[in-house]
């Protein structure tokens, strides 16, 4: 009895799993049986694969074929699968030898002419690959690129079905990828463009420094907008990991670049604040996709208008802000996406929004309400609140304020220092530094924290908001070059949390 076998990959979240494909031609009527817990999309796969053998030259076997893919109790989701099987049956009839496919893991979506055409997931699948061990993957040509960016696994493209069945018989040579990636501009623009508020400016510098929070209030037009938009330019370019880390997420979306596939800049994510919470957190039918806070990972999440957005929404935001990982849970399982970002939420005071508090028309409840939605355990975990006011003739200022490059010098500055002090914990920013660390193994002196003390004594400040304003004060700290927080850089810390942002 004839059996052929192939090697794809399954991927649930930015982890994936090998998936073995396993062809046997019986007899009785022609037929194609797929076993193994596929989807919709992959069900219809039988009719793309067989097409897709015929018109390439190839002969489909006579009679019954049945396609197993296994692990069996694994959901299979999604068309990545379609090369696989068609070599899997032609392996099976004997038209293609075993010796390069037996190391080979094949992705791809086939088209009815076997063109193989690209999908989703493809530099995960690749990683998963190359971690189980495997010497070569055969991935779409429009995805070489990407699966390039691997190291330590051989990356083939193919354009055809036609080519990988002559590769495979050593007839032919399949595309191999072009390491050479373009330098990309920092994005956002520059900081010397936004005129005056100067504690804005400072506070969105911290907020690079050490990965921190910011919430950001004050009339329409004041400059929000474009101090949020200048923060990726604040930070540093990502590491090796982190590129491909964040490049795997954004290929499970689906919204990689084809000339830029590798993401080396931190990402800046704004979704309208009409979004839902499933768009931001991630999920969709079948396959979870990520939301915009895990596209966010590694970068900026952008709230433009957060008071408009839905309490479900906001309240979505809490647990990935702590724990920096959304969980997305299914009935055949949990994907697990990265979503270490940093949050900046923008603001009107009220509904009407005046250029000056004392022209407010809103009724005391109502500007209650407006920013209510912003609750109490969302807030606590928001470690830098400023309040923006307009200048008489600030936008007309011929002061040209600092650049972005002077910014950044600084930061990097700051958070070469903060990897250098937690190295051997595995943290990278302030603001992942767990409260304990803080409070046992990096103590500060009675009088810095006593302005700490004094707040959680009288209840003015949770536990969690006070290791959140030690992290601030330690970022203070590296900014200024010191190598202990002081009294004053708590002061400045707590001033950034108790100021009134409403």
């Amino acid at each position: 009895m004839p059996l052929g076998r192939a090697n794809s990959v399954a991927v649930t979240g930015v982890d994936g799993q090998l998936v073995e494909i396993e062809a046997d031609i019986g007899q009785g009527l022609p037929s194609v049986n797929l076993v193994g817990l596929p989807d919709t999309a992959l069900q219809e796969s039988r009719n793309r694969v067989r097409s897709a053998v015929a018109n390439s030259g190839e002969k489909w076997p006579d009679g019954r074929v049945v396609l197993a893919l296994s692990p069996a109790t694994l959901p299979k989701i999604g068309s990545v699968y379609d090369l696989a099987l068609a070599v899997a049956v032609l392996d099976a009839a004997g038209s293609v030898p075993a010796e390069r496919l037996a190391k080979t893991v094949l992705l791809g979506e086939l088209a009815l002419d076997g063109r193989v055409r690209r999908v989703r997931g493809v530099l995960p699948a690749v990683i998963a690959a190359r971690n189980a061990g495997w010497s070569t993957v055969v991935v779409p040509a429009a995805a070489l690129a990407e699966a390039g960016l691997v190291d330590d696994i051989e990356v083939l493209g193919a354009t055809d079905l036609r080519a990988v069945v002559r590769w495979l018989r050593g007839e032919g040579m399949l595309l191999e990828p072009d390491v050479t990636l373009p330098d990309l501009p920092v994005p956002g623009g520059d900081l010397s463009e936004v005129v005056g508020q100067e504690d804005a400016r400072w506070a969105l510098e911290v907020a690079a420094a050490g990965g921190h929070h910011l919430l950001l209030t004050g009339p329409p037009g004041i400059g929000k907008t474009m101090l949020a938009q200048r923060l990726p330019g604040l930070l540093p370019p990502l590491t090796e990991s982190e590129s491909l880390e964040v490049t795997a997420i954004h290929s499970m979306a689906g919204s990689l670049s084809g000339d830029h596939p590798l993401i080396t800049a931190p990402p800046f994510v704004a979704p309208h604040h009409s979004t839902s919470a499933t768009a931001m957190v991630g999920g969709g039918s079948g396959s979870a996709r990520p939301g915009a806070m895990s596209r966010a990972h590694r970068g900026v999440l952008f709230l433009d208008e957060c008071a408009e957005l839905g309490t479900k929404v906001l309240e979505a935001l809490r647990t990935p802000l702590e724990e920096g990982e959304v969980r997305i849970a299914r009935r055949d399982g949990v994907a697990r996406y990265p979503a270490r970002f940093q949050l900046v939420l923008a603001a009107n005071p009220c509904p009407c929004a005046p250029a000056r508090d004392i022209d407010c028309i809103c009724a005391p409840l109502a500007r209650r309400r407006y920013l209510g939605k912003l609750s109490g355990p969302l807030m606590d975990r928001i470690d830098l609140r400023v309040r923006m006011h307009g200048g008489a003739g600030a936008a007309f200022d011929s002061e040209v304020a600092e650049s972005s490059e002077v910014v950044r010098a600084r930061v990097t500055t700051a958070r070469r220092a903060a990897v250098d002090r937690w190295r051997e914990y595995g943290w990278t920013t302030n603001a992942e530094v767990p409260g304990h660390a803080l409070r046992q193994k990096f103590p500060l002196p009675k009088d810095a924290v006593a302005p700490v003390e004094a707040a959680l004594r009288v209840g003015r400040m949770s536990a969690r908001g006070a290791d959140r304003a030690l992290r601030v004060a330690w970022t203070i700290c590296d900014l200024r070059g010191g190598e202990l927080p002081t009294a004053r850089d708590v002061l400045l810390a707590l001033n950034f949390r108790q100021r009134d942002a409403q």
